[in-house]
Order: C-alpha cells, then structure tokens, then sequence
C-alpha cells in the first residue's frame, strides 16, 4: 500500500467537480515521456522455521541496518522506523511486515532489473545476518493471521478494524498477502481508458500465469493464487473487476463517480490520523467533517485506497499478479510494458478478450484462483491465451527495442514463455515440491523458495 505522503504548501481546496476530473487530465504525459515502475512486495520468515518475522525485533531492524549500511534515509512514524526514503525509489511495510520496494520510474525494465538485483543484495545480505528469509511466493506460507504482528502504523490501526466489517478476508490481505504492482503512463483520456479497460480484461490471465499462493498456514489452501481469491472478500465496494470501464464511451468522469462513491479510510491534519470509514469520499466534499474541508491532498490519498485489479491514479497500476520468485520478478513489468506501450500489441490483447460477458468475465475472476491455467472460457483453456498474450508481449518489445536501437526487454519474459508454454503456473511448480521433495516441511520450502544474492 503507498506510503501516505503529507500535503506539502498551502492546501488545494476542492471547490469544482472539474478539479477532480483534472487530477486526471493534468497526469498525462507524451510518450517520450513514459515510464516503467515497478512495486515489488516480499514475505519474511525467519529462516530456522518458516515463520512470519515481527515487526518488533525483526522487519524493524533490518530496516534499521539497511539505513545504516545504504543509501536510505529512515522514515519514523511514534518512534518506530516504518519505511525508507531513497533519492529515486522507497521501502514500505505492507501491515503484517511484507518489504516492498516501490521501485523508480525507469525508461526500461533493463533498469528495473539493474534497480531490484541491487535491491534483492542488499535485503539478502542484511536478512542472513539476522536469519531472515525473503520468499518469492504471493503470501505467508506458514504463519496464521493471528500469529502475524501489525505494523505499527496510524493507517492500518483504522483499515484493520474496518475490514472485519466489510468482508471475511480482508486482514488476511493486508498481513499475509504479497503481489509484485505495475505501472504505467497514460497519453489521454482515450488511451487512460483504453488500457484501463484492456487491463481489467486481461487481469484474469495475468492471475492465471502469474498464480503463486498455494500455501497458507503451514498446508495447501486448494487455490493456485489464493492471494487472488483473497480479494474477492476484501471489500466489494473498492476491490475487483469494474464494470464500468467496459463501456466504450467511459471516461476520466466515469472514475470519479466511482470513487466519490467508495468509503474513505482515513483524513490526516497536522499528524492527526482520523477514522473517516462512516464517509463516502462524495460526502466529505459536500458535508465536510469537523470543520475540515476536501483538499485535493485528500483526494489523492483516497484513490491509493481503491483496490480494483487495475487502477487509475496519476498512472495506470496492474494489480493482479501475484509476488514471484526472483527470476520471475521482472517478466511482470516486460509484460505489461510490451502489450501497453504498443498501440498494435494494446488493441490485440482487447481483441482476445473483447466478447466476453460481464457474467463470463466474473467466472473467469473468480476460476482462475483454483484453475489456474487450466481454466475455461468460451472453448478455450487460459493456457492458450496466455501464450497468446505472452507472443504479443514479445512483439512489442521487439518493436520497441527497434525504435530506441537498445538491448531487447524480452529476455525477462524468458522463463514466463516457458512455463505457459507448458501450461504450468508457479503455484503447481511449489505444489509439486511441498508434497514431494520437500516433504512438507517449512524450512525445506524456506530453503527452495529464499532469495538469494546472484552471482
């Protein structure tokens, strides 16, 4: 989740409908100016047993010496380091200790990858020396949610309670869950919608291909992503699959009205974290509450709470592909960068994708959690579309490498092409092992699925 950053100035009040439009509209940018980020999140154990590491006494310290040994500048919320600021990227808690690096904006996933390798190093190295593992799995494999200790941050202190209230799995999602998040520039409304609504169509497959959590609370949970499944009961009112952008004429508008609509979590003045879960975000710029009025401070932070599959801020966030395995890690942003950044390869991914019902594109959401893969849809097994998607993928890259004469973004998708090729997803690949090589014991899967430093 964003780390929330305080208004900086004088607050922009939102006096117009249109200044939340322009929020939009002012965020496009030309495509010599696009960019790749890339958030990468990643579960701790300790190494010894497979357990969640606690914040206390564990996710705190190893920020501590990351800030001491590296080019991080610690962020202190009540006395407790709870994130790192660095010159172009940043390290954030999820709330139950996952690490994640919101990675820089790069011109490619050549720098992504140059930015996480250094990354993976530095996390490794201070891990070993605490006897911490980082996983490349979607979720805690063997930690129950309660054995899981809160990240002391004002936020989650307000989101934790309000997900018992909204749904059966949503606290799950925020302390067991990892994904690794894509993003994306927009040129203009039209192209904004056209990739808002290519995503959400696809976002099935990428679930599918990317499947990653088939192990939670020390057994097989019988989904392939259950971190996909967990959203599903997270909180309908700001998580899933958004029906609206399947309308050919859906605009920046349309987004706004869906999000005026959707509860805030939380407002903050002057240090001050309060609870505003009883409001829409539409009635706190009507109403306003306790004398305080909307800024548009308050509006971007609200659109970091809307969880949708893909969603629309200053730039387009992928959001349904599970935390992989380092050597999988950057096939997700070579995939998205591949099919969104080429008019061709975007209107042929829509077109595979296209005549779906909404009832046809719920099931999908809802079977590819178990399936996987192997999942059916219209006559056809995912498997093929995915392997369709991924020869787009490569067809975009390659006509990308040739306009900027450099070195081809498709060997990241190397090992994905592989695995659909075979119609394997990571999950059954973990699946395999946990009930054969590694005998279902913890630190048998610590040892097969840790992070290590490469050669």
């Amino acid at each position: 989740m964003s780390q929330y950053v305080a208004e900086s100035g004088m607050p922009v009040l939102i006096e117009r409908y249109e200044q939340l439009v322009a929020y939009f509209e002012q965020a496009c940018k030309p495509r010599a100016n696009w960019k790749i980020g890339t958030e990468y999140e990643k579960v701790a154990v300790w190494a010894a047993n497979g357990h969640a590491v606690p914040f206390t006494g564990g996710i705190e310290e190893i920020l501590r010496r990351l800030a001491e040994r590296y080019d991080w500048e610690p962020i202190v919320e009540d006395g407790r380091v709870v994130a790192l600021h660095g010159a172009a990227a940043a390290i954030t808690l999820e709330p139950g200790g996952q690490l994640e690096l919101s990675g820089q904006q790069c011109d490619s996933v050549h720098c992504a990858h140059s930015e996480f390798k250094e990354h993976v190093k530095q996390i490794v190295t201070v891990g070993d020396e605490l006897g911490v593992a980082f996983l490349g799995l979607g979720m805690q494999p063997i930690s129950t949610l309660a054995a899981i200790e809160w990240v002391p941050k004002k936020r989650y202190g307000i989101m934790g309670p309000y997900m018992l209230r909204v749904g059966s799995l949503g606290q799950r999602m925020m302390k067991q869950t990892a994904t690794v998040q894509v993003n994306i520039d927009y040129g203009s409304e039209g192209d904004a919608m056209t990739k808002l609504r290519t995503g959400m169509g696809i976002a099935p497959l990428l679930t599918a291909m990317f499947a990653n959590s088939p192990i939670s609370d020390g057994r097989l949970n019988g989904f392939l992503s259950f971190r996909g499944h967990i959203w599903t009961d997270t909180d309908p009112a700001r998580c899933g699959l958004l029906p609206f952008v399947f309308d050919r004429n859906c605009g920046f508008s349309d987004y706004v009205e869906y999000a005026l609509d959707v509860p805030m979590y939380f407002l903050v003045r002057e240090g001050r974290w309060i609870d505003m879960t009883a409001f829409t975000f539409r009635r706190f710029w009507t109403e306003g509450y306790a004398g305080e009025r909307a800024t548009l401070a308050d509006w971007n932070a609200h659109l970091t709470t809307l969880f949708p599959e893909f969603r629309l801020k200053g730039y387009i966030e992928a959001r349904s592909i599970d935390s992989q395995a380092p050597e999988l890690m950057l096939a997700a942003p070579a995939l998205i960068k591949g099919i969104f950044y080429d008019d061709d390869c975007l209107g042929a991914a829509w077109d595979m994708v296209k005549r779906w019902s909404w009832e046809e594109r719920l099931a999908l959401y809802h079977d590819v959690h178990r399936q996987a893969l192997r999942t059916r849809i219209g006559g056809l097994e995912v498997r093929e579309l995915a392997w369709e998607l991924v020869q787009i993928a490569e067809a975009g890259l390659q006509r990308q490498r040739q306009a900027t004469n450099g070195e081809s973004e498709a060997l990241y998708l190397e090992r994905l092409r592989d695995l659909v090729h075979r119609g394997r997803c990571p999950a059954e690949l973990i699946v395999e092992k946990w009930n054969g090589t590694w005998r279902r014991e913890p630190t048998r899967l610590v040892e097969g699925s840790a992070y290590h430093i490469a050669a």
